[in-house]
């Protein structure tokens, strides 16, 4: 194998791991805007801030819009796997998809080593996302905080 095969078994899986990538933030850019459409909505009925039931309804609505963007970035990254001829049946692809994504990594199923480099990848994505999913849910909190004790801030 010459330094310019090399490249190319390099290049190939960078470039669909950054498509992919590209693809799940993109995902939940629309999830987090979701997130701050229903926020903003219970601010302007008057409806966020005030009562608590009220309020653990709006932050478990935001988690769950959380977690489900989550769950479809998962599936993007095993049907990306199953195209790159990786897995056969899907089950598996999304098993594996997600002990990637969540970095769990069990290791109990290794992709071969042209694909191998998508494992680290997806981590490095899943931890970006979580974080990001982190974030607004903070937000969402700390939005309610400051209604509750009229401060802008804490």
């Amino acid at each position: 194998m010459t330094l310019s095969d090399d490249r190319i078994g390099l290049l190939l899986p960078l470039t669909v791991g950054a498509a992919t990538i590209l693809c799940t933030i993109f995902i939940h850019a629309i999830a987090t805007i979701g997130i701050i459409h229903l926020v903003r909505r219970a601010r302007l009925r008057g409806i966020a801030g005030v009562r608590f039931s009220a309020d653990v309804v709006l932050v478990s609505t935001a988690a769950f819009i959380a977690f489900g963007a989550h769950l479809i970035e998962a599936v993007v990254w095993a049907f990306v796997f199953v195209l790159c001829g990786e897995f056969i049946h899907f089950a598996p692809a999304l098993y594996h998809s997600a002990v990637n994504y969540t970095t769990l990594g069990y290791g109990d199923i290794v992709m071969s080593a042209h694909w191998r480099l998508l494992g680290p990848l997806e981590a490095a994505d899943g931890m970006l996302l979580f974080g990001l999913s982190t974030a607004i849910l903070f937000a969402v909190i700390q939005q309610f905080v400051r209604i509750r004790h009229h401060t802008e801030e804490l």
